[in-house]
C-alpha cells in the first residue's frame, strides 16, 4: 500500500477557466498542480494553438504567475498530433500521414508511425512547442489525436499495434523535447485503442504512463464487480504497470468532469461529485501502485458559477491527503 504522503495530483481545466477563484481553491484544499487542457476532439489542434496565442499574452501569464508563486504546479495536457503534423503538409508529404484501413493515404488522424521524416518534423514542432508553455514542469503531455480507429495501415506499420505505433511517436517526440529540455518526461496516455500495453516497441527513459479509463461506469467503483463495463478496463492498469514501470505512473480520471457530464455542451449542468466512486477508486488506484491520480475538472470555471454556485471538488482533494 503506498503511503498518501507519496501521491500527488491535478485538476485539468480549460485554459479559459484558470482563474483566482480555480487557484485559490487548489491552494485551500492542498491540490498541488492545475493542468491546462485545450478542448480535445476534431479541432484539438485548432485549440492548442489558441492556448499557445493566450500564452504570449500579459494577462494570462499574470495568472500563471499567481498560479505557481502560490505554490501550485502548472501543466498543458494536450492532444497535439494535427497540429504538429498540419493536415496541408498532406500536399507535399502523403507518405507522411497515415494509411486507413481500406488502404488509402488520409490526413485525418495521427500519422504513419514508421516514417522516420513525419517524426522528425513531429519532434521539432514538439521541442518548438515546448518552449512556448509557459513556466511549465517538465513533464509534457503530448497526446495522439483525439479519436479512435486511428492507427495506420501502411505496410511498414501494420504490424505494430495502435500502442505500439504510439510508443514508437513518443520516444521520437521525447527525443525532440529534450533537445530544449534535457529533463523532460513525457506522457503515454494509454486511452482508446491504446491501453494494451506497446510489446514490440519499448519506452524510451523518460516516458511514464498516463491511464486514462474513459470506458467505464462513472456512478459505480471501477473494481466493483456488478458493473460488466468497469471489470473489462480492470484488466489494463496492471499490465500497463507492469510495462511502464510505477515511477510516475499517472491515473487520469473523470470524476469532476462536468464537460463529460454536461455532453460538451454548454451552458454547463449543474454537478455533484459522486463522493462514494471517487474515494473507492482513489483506494483501488493506491493499490496498484499509482502514485499521480489526476481527474478532469472541465466546465467548473466562471460560467458555472454563475449558474450553480461554487463546485464541490472537495472529495478528490481529500483523496490526496
Amino acid at each position: 500500500m503506498i503511503n498518501n504522503k507519496e501521491l500527488t495530483g491535478s485538476v485539468l481545466i480549460h485554459p479559459d477557466e484558470l482563474d483566482s477563484v480555480w487557484i485559490s481553491e487548489a491552494v485551500r484544499l492542498g491540490i498541488p498542480r492545475i493542468g491546462l487542457h485545450p478542448v480535445g476532439g476534431a479541432e484539438a489542434h485548432n485549440s492548442l494553438r489558441e492556448l499557445l496565442e493566450q500564452l504570449k499574452t500579459p494577462e494570462f501569464r499574470k495568472m500563471i504567475n499567481e498560479a505557481v508563486d502560490n505554490g501550485i504546479e502548472i501543466e498543458y495536457e494536450m492532444h497535439t498530433a494535427r497540429y504538429l503534423l498540419p493536415a496541408d503538409k498532406f500536399a507535399t508529404h502523403p507518405e507522411w500521414f497515415r494509411q486507413n484501413a481500406d488502404g488509402v493515404r488520409t490526413p485525418d488522424k495521427n500519422c504513419c508511425a514508421t516514417n522516420k521524416d513525419a517524426l522528425e518534423f513531429m519532434a521539432k514542432r514538439a521541442a518548438d512547442t515546448v518552449k512556448q508553455l509557459y513556466r511549465s514542469t517538465h513533464r509534457y503531455y503530448f497526446w495522439l489525436d483525439d479519436a479512435s480507429d486511428s492507427a495506420c495501415h501502411c505496410p511498414s506499420c501494420k504490424n505494430y499495434t495502435p500502442s505500439e505505433q504510439q510508443m514508437l511517436i513518443m520516444n521520437a517526440l521525447l527525443a525532440g523535447i529534450k533537445t530544449v529540455d534535457p529533463e523532460a518526461k513525457l506522457a503515454f496516455l494509454a486511452y482508446s485503442d491504446c491501453k494494451q500495453p506497446p510489446e514490440k516497441v519499448k519506452p524510451d527513459d523518460g516516458i511514464f504512463l498516463e491511464y486514462a479509463p474513459m470506458d467505464r461506469d462513472y456512478h459505480i467503483a471501477m473494481n466493483d464487480p456488478s458493473s460488466a463495463k468497469n471489470a473489462a478496463q480492470c484488466k489494463y492498469p496492471e499490465a500497463l504497470l507492469k510495462c511502464f514501470g510505477k515511477k510516475d505512473a499517472k491515473l487520469l480520471e473523470y470524476w469532476l468532469d462536468n464537460s463529460l457530464f454536461s455532453n460538451w455542451k454548454k451552458p454547463p449542468k449543474a454537478f455533484t461529485p459522486d463522493t462514494a466512486v471517487i474515494e473507492a477508486d482513489a483506494a483501488y488506484y493506491k493499490e496498484l501502485g499509482f502514485t499521480d491520480i489526476a481527474t478532469f475538472a472541465c466546465y467548473l470555471g466562471a460560467d458555472y458559477r454563475e449558474l450553480h454556485g461554487m463546485p464541490d471538488i472537495t472529495p478528490y482533494a481529500k483523496i490526496l491527503k
